[in-house]
């Protein structure tokens, strides 16, 4: 867990951000994430003799209605914690907005971006299957660092395991406040405060930090760091390893001659398996039954991917024949 990779204190005031300069690590994965992607594009798309400027544009887009819908759909599947009365409504909306803490639900952002991406492909003329099998590993890519940044932000993690690669995640992180909350990890008293309607919580780091600061005495914060959250998966890592592999298997079936659209479909039908598997070593609350949001999804993406094969199959053609009817592109283009 690496929340924030630089924290400078500023000599002077900045609008919203004030006097302190942060870059969590969860937005730094999302931007390295985002810059191979559009690699990934650019050479696809020379590759398949499209204009690459059309997809960096399209990245972009997907860049801004992805995490939109990514966060609607996490803050939707997580009401509670952005509902919490105590907070008031501008500190649960201060919460939604802020993403910097993770928190991104993949198929939300899916659900977003992709009917966005699909006008766009209209309006640029882009043959539609084939700009779909151009995209498909890039969402791979986005997905898989995206997951990253939620292992450095300690969000979405797994669930309790005695295997030799679980993590443990420090005092104040998600994982750790949800075990204190289900009362499995019980942190010494010095550590807890009365609340003003008699119940327990958990000092945040913050609090700790500022009183280490004013009275001179860090023995509080230590006390603190030496707390960790009980062994859990990295399904963060699971998540990363699985997008990666079919990433590279996208991009692999792109370059052998297949009916337009198969490649998207068949990754919308194996993220889909991948992800219903994979969550059942997450903690998620169930919405339907035992299962997750998630796990609705995945099951939903799995049927739509193969209604899409089954689809693209009835309309034929190959994209080897599609690329070469395709006018050549312009010196500056490619």
């Amino acid at each position: 867990m690496w929340q924030d990779i630089i924290r400078l204190h500023l000599p002077f005031q900045l609008p919203i951000i004030g006097n302190e300069l942060v870059i969590h690590g969860f937005g730094v994965a999302l931007v390295v994430g985002f810059l191979i992607a559009v690699q990934v594009a650019k050479f696809l798309a020379r590759r398949s003799k499209l204009d690459p400027e059309v997809f960096v544009n399209a990245a972009l887009i997907a860049l801004f209605t992805g995490i939109l819908g990514a966060r609607m759909s996490h803050v939707l599947e997580n009401w509670s914690d952005f509902s919490d009365p105590r907070k008031g409504i501008f500190g649960n909306i201060g919460a939604m907005l802020n993403i910097g803490s993770g928190g991104l639900t993949y198929y939300g952002g899916f659900l977003l971006a992709f009917p966005t991406l699909v006008i766009y492909a209209r309006m640029k003329k882009v043959p539609l299957r084939l700009g779909m099998d151009i995209i498909a590993p890039c969402l791979m890519i986005g997905l898989g660092f995206g997951r990253i940044g939620c292992f450095l932000n300690g969000c979405c993690y797994g669930a309790q395991c005695n295997t030799p690669w679980a993590v443990t995640f420090p005092y104040n992180s998600y994982a750790y406040d949800d075990e204190y909350a289900q009362k499995e990890v019980n942190p010494p008293d010095d550590l807890k405060e009365v609340a003003p309607d008699n119940s327990v919580r958990l000092r945040s780091k913050d609090e700790l930090q500022k009183e280490a600061k004013s009275i001179g005495d860090d023995s509080l914060l230590k006390l603190a760091n030496q707390q960790r959250s009980l062994p859990v998966h990295p399904a963060q890592l699971y998540s990363f390893f699985t997008a990666i592999l079919l990433a590279l298997f996208c991009i692999a079936y792109f370059t052998v001659p297949h009916v337009p659209g198969h490649v998207f479909a068949a990754m919308m039908v194996l993220e889909g398996i991948s992800r219903y598997t994979l969550e059942l070593l997450r903690v998620e609350p169930a919405v339907i039954g035992r299962m997750s949001l998630s796990m609705v999804l995945g099951i939903a993406m799995v049927a739509m991917g193969l209604a899409l094969w089954y689809t693209f199959s009835k309309m034929g053609g190959r994209t080897d024949a599609l690329i070469e009817s395709l006018p050549t592109l312009t010196p500056a283009a490619a």
